[in-house]
This record gives C-alpha cells, structure tokens and sequence, in this order.
C-alpha cells in the first residue's frame, strides 16, 4: 500500500509548512497513515474519524483559553467557542436523549474521574465490573486512582454463562451498600440489562452509572439499547464506535447537571480544548444520520459473523458470541496464547489485541484470549462476506505463523489483506473531478 502523493487531503493545507518545519514529525504523520492504509485495524476501540472531524481538531480552537462554560468563562474572547460548545451540548442532548450534557472531558478516564467526584467521596464503596472479567482500568483497580481513592468491591461474569453475573451483582450490592453501581467496560460482548441494574441501584439507594465507553456508538446508531432512560448518569468516550475524536463526555438527568459540571470544572480539569469541542460536535452531526444508523447495524452484523466465524475455526467466543461491535475469544483449543496469536497477526499484517478471558489461567501480560472489532473495517466499507476472510486469515496466522514478517504464510496472508484493503480503503483517495 502506498501513501496518498497529496497528504494535504487528510492533514489539511497546513501539512505543507509542517513538511517545511518539522520534516522528521510530517514523515511520522505520513507514515501513521500509511499503517493505517495498509493493514487490517481490528482494535475494538479505535476507528477512523472523519476528514470534517480531523479540521475541526487541527483549527485555530486549539489557540482558545476557554475555562469555565458558555457565558460563563473566566477569559475574554470566547464569543465563537461558546457557540462550538453549545452547539456540542445541543447535539448530543439530541442524538441521546438526554437532559444533559457536558462535552469538556479531556478523555474517557477525565469523564470517569468527574462521575466519582460527582457522587463520592474518598473512601466510599463503589461496586463495578472485575477488570479480569471484562471491567476497566478506572472502575476500581488498584494502579488506577478509583482504586486508590475508593473501596471498590467487584462482580463478574457467570462461569456456565460468561455473561455478568445478575444475582452476584445483587447480593453485592446488598452486602456492601455501595454509594455508586457502576456498569460497562471494555471487553463485555453482550447487551447489559440496565433495567436489572436500576432496580438493584434503586433498592439500596446507589446512583446507578453506565460507562458507555465501548458501545455508546451503537446507542448513537440506535442499533442497540440505550442506557440513558435508566441511568443517573453514562461517561463515555467519542472516538471507538462513535467514530469521533478523541476525548470523552457525561450526559445525565437534569437533577445531576450542576453536580457533574462542576466536577468537571473546576474539580477535575481546567480549560477544555476547544479544538476537540468541536470536533465532537461535528461527530455528533454525523451521528444524527440515517448513514451513520446503517454503519452502526453493519458494526454489529459484522461482529457476529466475525465472532461466530472464528468460533467455527476453534478460537472459541466468550459466551457464544457478540450482540455489540466485539468479541472476546478464546486461544487455549488451538494452543497459543494472547500475547503470541497478537504477534503472530501483527506480523501478518492484521492488528487485534491480546485480552485476558474469564477465569483465565494466564497473566494478564500473556492471556488466553484477543479481543477483535468491528468498527474500523466496517467504516471501510466492509461487509459480512469480508468478515467471513478476516475469520480465516486470523485462524492462519495464529495457527500456521511464527511471528516473524518472512514466514511463508504470514507474507501470503499479507498480500490477501493488500487486496482487501486496497478494495475498501481507509482513507480512500478522493475521486477525481
């Protein structure tokens, strides 16, 4: 694959006087999406935002000091980026249905950290997801601060199921009381029963908290449930399935609203980045679009066939497959592990991640388990059929490769993902007039 001869058409008219500057920095950037251009992305949480939302993150915004809110700020001049972040806050009330939004959070991890400033103090019992059975690192482990900071007490899946364990996550909370019940994470393949979390929440008296960071894209594209109705409040990140820039937001009910901006700012961060204000905003605009509905259903068809492709070829899916945009597998029926299948299909040119699974027997660092996405080759254009290839060229390299780019078999399965990548680009070239 080779890269675009005018990188202008992705970095912008700006590329140029960086090239002039900084040619060490412009080669990386080109380069970068040369990567991106040339092998199969199948990280859960990563995509490829749009050409409208890479300009909007490379204005002169970013040159904006804009601390406080609309009509609120602690410095002058920001009578056009109080119009970027109402515009934001409007558009994602709307796309979600929410009484409430706040768009300044820096990233996903930012986001979570105002929810527990919000509602808890240091020292208060938060009960959210084992990281080892699918949670995040900033719902209570212990290198993170939510585990430092608060008594997180854990549930997990079901051994027969995989699934989250219902009736754990109640005696837990009954238990312990927990000030907050947080759900979501970044390895859970099926759709959460946020009605059996209110009502749990409810019945000790919790906020009930929904990280939507994994699949909020799929709320978005109404092609799964929404947690909005039921939770207190849902964090969640813009890039992954949302397809937007990096960096996180909090929508919640109307009751929260001062409590959650205020964590926000001044608690949690100061100024915000206007740069990535707007570049949500306009990823909340295409969010609204009948086309970005029909990719969100795509993610998730392809998902499942992806998911059910590579369980028909022995690498197992945790609990028999996916209702989202990914799928946690299993390695120990073909004997390798994480670490070797991801070195294995990186060398092939295919980019998956090492994952632990439940009840795993491996460290962390090795795991029994890849995680693989949809959303990054679905935004390509990418279908079922192309899914049902990448089932089997993921089974090859696993299986028959070594690891090292001139094995026999790993330079044929690149030159197959050459073919489809050069069939469904990333960053396509623009049609000539």
């Amino acid at each position: 694959m080779t890269t675009p001869v005018n990188p202008d058409t992705y970095y912008g008219p700006s590329f140029g006087a960086l090239l002039e500057q900084d040619p060490e920095i412009a080669e990386l950037l080109v380069s970068e999406l040369d990567r991106q251009r040339s092998g199969l992305q199948l990280i859960a949480s990563e995509n490829q935002t749009s050409p409208a939302v890479l300009a909007a993150l490379g204005s002169t915004l970013s040159n904006k000091y804009a601390e406080g809110y609309p009509d609120a700020r602690y410095y002058g001049g920001c009578s056009e980026v109080d119009k970027v972040e109402k515009l934001a806050i409007e558009r994602a009330k709307a796309l979600f249905g929410a009484d409430h939004a706040n768009v300044q959070p820096h990233s996903g991890a930012s986001a979570n950290q105002a929810v527990y400033g919000a509602f808890a103090s240091p020292g208060d019992t938060v009960l959210a997801m084992s990281l080892d059975h699918g949670g995040h690192l900033t719902h209570g482990f212990k290198v993170s601060f939510s585990g430092k900071w608060f008594n997180a007490v854990h549930y997990g899946v079901h051994p027969e199921t995989e699934d989250i364990d219902y009736d754990q996550v109640e005696a837990l909370a009954k238990e312990h009381r927990p000030k907050i019940i947080l759900a979501g994470g970044s390895a859970i393949p099926r759709l959460i029963d946020f009605e059996r979390f209110r009502a749990i929440a409810d019945e000790v008296g919790a906020i009930f908290w929904v990280d939507a960071a994994h699949f909020i894209g799929l709320v978005a594209g109404k092609a799964i449930p929404s947690p909005v109705p039921w939770a207190d409040v849902v964090s969640f990140t813009t890039h992954k399935v949302l397809r937007g820039p990096r960096g996180g937001a909090i929508v919640c009910k109307e009751e929260h609203a001062k409590k959650i901006d205020r964590a926000v700012f001044p608690m949690m961060q100061g100024g915000p980045l206007m740069h990535g204000v707007a570049g949500k905003a306009v990823n909340f605009a295409e969010c609204a679009t009948p086309a970005y509905q029909d990719y969100a259903r795509q993610v998730v068809e392809n998902a499942a066939v992806l998911a059910q492709s590579l369980g028909e070829k022995g690498i197992r899916p945790i609990t028999g497959g996916t209702d989202t945009h990914l799928s946690l597998h299993d390695l120990r029926g073909v004997g390798v592990t994480g670490i070797d299948a991801e070195a294995r299909c990186d060398a092939a040119g295919i980019v998956l991640n090492k994952n632990a699974i439940p009840f795993d027997p491996e460290k962390p660092n090795v795991a029994s388990g890849i995680r693989v996405g949809s959303p990054s080759v679905t935004t390509q254009g990418m279908g079922t059929e192309e899914m049902r290839v990448i089932a089997d060229l993921i089974h090859r390299a696993v299986t028959e490769t070594d690891g090292t780019p001139d094995h026999p078999v790993a330079v044929e399965i690149r030159a197959q993902v050459t073919e489809l990548m050069t069939a469904h680009p990333a960053y396509p070239e623009p049609a000539q007039a």
